[in-house]
């Protein structure tokens, strides 16, 4: 350090208490970067790379960005999962004593960003924080610093569940101990949480935890958001009034969806292009405002259990969709209405100006009348809504008092406060005023006496107000009338006794005037700071309005029905439809569905070609139940739904490469993450379970795992499967039957139904949809033969099954050849059990060169160069 500049020393001191953020250091108009900061940033920035003296013999790397520009290059990286602290100049260089004192005032990160073209308006930005409790429980919070809402639990269990937790709220940031588990923060990086920050504070240190933790009793629950709010007031050094007081809730008062389930079912995003749209959200997205698109997105993640909440929401849809022309004008008010939740954050924040607080008035007009709207639909659900909004009229009041109709971005370059509403600032703006207007009547009165129509009265920073004439009319001037102030190549500039006097009066009016109206606004400010809780508790009642009145729309427009809740666990689904695809088709006619299912009949079997229509409908019923129990109407013409606790699915493939994991290994964890946490009161949905291996192994998979739900959970399960084998099992199983996605052909061509019928599939059509897909046709044509000759060898027979319990063989697979079972390797079969054909003695001696080989001492060519050589010998 002594070898550096005082200023190096001090920028060294400031970034080793932020080793992991980008130093905005400030000098002057800029912020600057130094060293490693400098080197990276100028990358991601795509900023210019310089060098700086600091007391060494090399010049130190720098970069730097406008102080007035800094806001596009944080988003930047922000977005790309990075911090960045903030460090201003916090003493005034003209009284400093040696080197102005510098301090960190804020350090922005991905989980604490307030605005910006990163914060997505219909999303939340939650930062999470967890607490390893050390027996087998885990403390679990979050916040949105942006809104103020902040919730906690305790999950009992693996770090799966924990996992699913942040994968529901889509945490950007998590807050853990610095002596989190090392192998689970390497889980949750690969699992995609990019930002991991850490803080060991856990009690209640500040005086305004209280007031956010009434609610909480548990002390579990008090010490996890203790670390959260400790992390938040360190780094954002700033009031954090908006902060609500935090919530408990308990995981299993929701329906439970796993990370897996939100993934295949395709909730919010979608599976190929990860984007809204082609999801449930992109559907139902029918809401007015940001914080009702918020709130939607929180009920898809969160599908109620308690009946009466459910029952409860449809009733309000129900209304809705009863009285039409209410319900438009309602969308039409909320339209007007602005980010409420947001504003409020930021206005506790510190970073709200003039035109943020004129959103605010405009949205606060129109709840009086959204109020009256909702209380003229006669009934006692809307009647409690209509209770709840509050229209803060007094806040209404104060703003329009206050601010101009079009006040400029900044807050401290005056006109913003409006006139008439502070004596003091009103004498000040008539000085200022008058006085140039004073100015503009010198101006006509000097060049009248003088006969110089081109002298004019100007001003600039340096020199004030001046008369200035140019050098070609110099001789009209009178002797001694003006008092000689600069020259210039062109002209003279003068001024007068009583122009400096004048100057004085003006100057000090704008300058008093703008430092008044800054003052004023930070005043109206704090005075709004004080409806904050009254301000969020109305966003709450009008987000909720806006995802009922979104609801009533879709389900209008879209023709859903009310959906009836049966407590005698029966699904009666008719003329079912898969509500995204539906849209997707647009023009083109959906086929509808049913599906029937009750105590008696547990589990559908579900065969049928590719293609024909069995995964759309699998996700068809959980969509329909998800949607049920959100409070939406569902697309059927009829519905009777239990309440499911808990949807797994396992459909489609997918690698899991970041952990190694192929398809076969990610479907059988699915399966198993179904198996071991479903319930009778559970949906599964397993589509074609078992693909990944060999015949015999996926089969005998498929067959006890549908043995194993049917005997030991009871869950109500779809079962989608290529096995027509598979189908027996009927026989044996009480709960189980048979259904099958119908296909006829045509002059040799498939055509696919899409319509669900009792009973087994009796044949698969692979060919015919290779040929659908355009394969070449003598590929096709040798398909084709290969199927009749496989087709022969079967007997004809039933197909049979052995012992209890054991897999159902049908009679041609029964057939087998020695050499096509051993070519079928068994995933469960020891290494020494597989049957081989005998080998030549030259095929043995080229096996034992390659078991003698080392072939992880090999380099990728080498073994490329051996085995070329070892298929040569065999060849031969």
């Amino acid at each position: 350090m002594a070898g550096y500049t005082p200023m190096i020393q001090q920028y060294l001191k400031i970034k080793a208490e932020y080793q992991d953020a980008f130093l905005f250091f400030r000098l002057g108009d800029f912020y600057e970067m130094f060293f490693d900061d400098a080197i990276s940033a100028s990358k991601e920035l795509e900023i210019t790379l310089t060098g700086r003296e600091g007391g060494t013999q090399e010049k130190i790397p720098m970069c730097g960005i406008p102080y007035h520009a800094a806001a596009n290059y944080i988003d930047v990286l922000i977005e790309r999962g990075y911090k960045v602290a903030i460090c201003e100049q916090v003493e005034d260089a003209k009284v400093a004593k040696g080197m102005v004192r510098r301090e960190v005032v804020q350090l922005i990160t991905p989980g604490t960003k307030m605005d910006g073209k990163g914060l997505d308006e219909k999303e939340n930005n939650y930062i999470a924080t967890v607490t390893d409790f050390h027996n087998q429980s885990f403390g679990f919070a979050y916040t949105d610093l942006s809104t103020g809402e902040s919730r906690t639990t305790v999950i009992e269990g693996r770090f799966d569940d924990l996992f699913n937790e942040l994968s529901t709220i889509g945490a950007k940031e998590v807050v853990i101990a610095s002596d989190f588990n090392s192998e689970w923060q390497k889980n949750m990086k690969d699992r995609g949480i990019a930002v991991l920050s850490f803080e060991d504070q856990i009690e209640d240190k500040e005086s305004s935890f209280e007031k956010l933790l009434t609610i909480l009793k548990d002390h579990q629950h008090r010490e996890t958001i203790a670390r959260l709010l400790n992390y938040l007031y360190r780094t954002q050094k700033r009031s954090l009034d908006h902060l609500q007081p935090v919530e408990p809730y308990e995981i299993n008062h929701y329906m439970k969806l796993d990370y897996y389930s939100k993934r295949n079912l395709e909730l919010t995003e979608t599976i190929r292009s990860k984007g809204k749209k082609g999801s449930l959200l992109w559907l139902l997205d029918e809401t007015q405002t940001a914080m009702g698109g918020r709130l939607l997105k929180q009920w898809i993640d969160r599908p109620l259990i308690a009946k009466t909440q459910i029952e409860g929401r449809q009733q309000l849809v129900g209304t809705l969709i009863a009285h039409y022309f209410e319900r438009q004008d309602i969308r039409d008010r909320l339209k007007e209405v602005y980010d409420l939740e947001r504003l409020a954050g930021r206005v506790a924040f510190g970073n709200v100006n003039g035109r943020d607080l004129n959103q605010l008035k405009r949205s606060l007009e129109q709840v009086p009348y959204i109020k009256q709207i909702v209380s003229s639909m006669d009934n006692e659900t809307m009647s409690k809504l209509t209770q709840r909004l509050d229209a803060c009229e007094e806040v209404t009041d104060l703003l329009e008092q206050a601010l101009v109709e079009n006040p400029p971005l900044s807050i401290k370059e005056g006109n913003i406060i409006r006139d008439g509403f502070n004596e003091e600032l009103d004498t000040y703006r008539d000085a200022s005023r008058n006085g140039k207007s004073w100015m503009a009547a010198l101006e006509r009165k000097e060049r009248e006496a003088s006969g110089i129509k081109s002298l004019k009265i100007g001003y600039n920073r340096i020199f004030g107000y001046f008369i200035e004439v140019s050098r070609a009319n110099l001789h009209l001037l009178e002797e001694g009338r003006y008092e000689r102030k600069q020259t210039l190549s062109n002209a003279e500039r003068f001024i007068t006794p009583e122009l400096k006097e004048k100057e004085a009066l003006i100057l000090q009016a704008e300058e008093k005037s703008i430092s008044l109206e800054y003052d004023l606004f930070l005043s109206v400010r704090e005075q709004v700071k004080e409806y904050i809780p009254r301000l969020q508790a109305l966003a709450r009642a009008v987000s909720e309005l806006d995802v009922l009145q979104c609801f009533a729309t879709i389900s209008e427009e879209r023709h859903y029905i009310r959906p009836v809740f049966s407590d005698e666990r029966r699904m009666m689904i008719t003329d079912g439809r898969h509500p995204v695809v539906e849209k997707v088709l647009d023009s083109q006619e959906y086929v509808p569905n049913d599906c029937q299912m009750n105590p008696e009949r547990e589990m559908l079997l579900i065969t049928g070609p590719n293609m024909s229509g069995k995964s759309t409908y699998m996700r068809q019923v959980a969509l329909i139940a998800i949607l049920a129990q959100i409070g939406c109407y569902v697309p059927a013409s009829e519905a009777v739904l239990p309440i499911f606790d808990k949807v797994f699915t396992r459909i489609g493939a997918a690698d899991d490469l970041i952990s190694g994991q192929s398809t076969f290994m990610v479907e059988m964890l699915e399966a198993k993450n179904a198996i071991t946490n479903a319930t009778e009161n559970s949906l599964i949905l397993f589509d074609e379970i078992g693909r990944g291996t060999s015949t015999y192994d996926g089969m005998a998979l498929a067959q006890a795992i549908i043995e194993y739900i049917h005997g030991e959970i009871g869950a109500k399960t779809l079962f989608s499967t290529h096995y027509h084998e598979l189908t027996v099992l009927s026989e044996d199983l009480p709960m189980l039957e048979n259904v099958h996605v119908s296909a006829i052909e045509q002059n040799g061509h498939v055509v696919f139904l899409h319509k669900i019928k009792e009973g087994a599939a009796d044949k698969s059509y692979g060919i015919h949809v290779a040929k659908l897909a355009e394969l070449p046709a003598m590929l096709i044509e040798r398909a084709t033969a290969i199927l009749t000759e496989l087709e022969k060898g079967d007997t004809g027979k039933p197909n049979t099954a052995v012992a209890s319990g054991s897999i159902k063989v049908p009679a041609k697979q029964e057939a087998l050849s020695a050499a096509e079972e051993a070519a079928q390797l068994s995933f469960f079969a020891e290494p020494n059990t597989v049957k081989q054909s005998a080998a030549t003695p030259k095929e043995k001696k080229v096996l034992d060169e390659l078991k003698s080989m080392e072939v992880l001492d090999m380099t990728p060519l080498d073994a490329i160069n051996i085995l070329y050589k070892l298929q040569k010998k065999l060849k031969s």
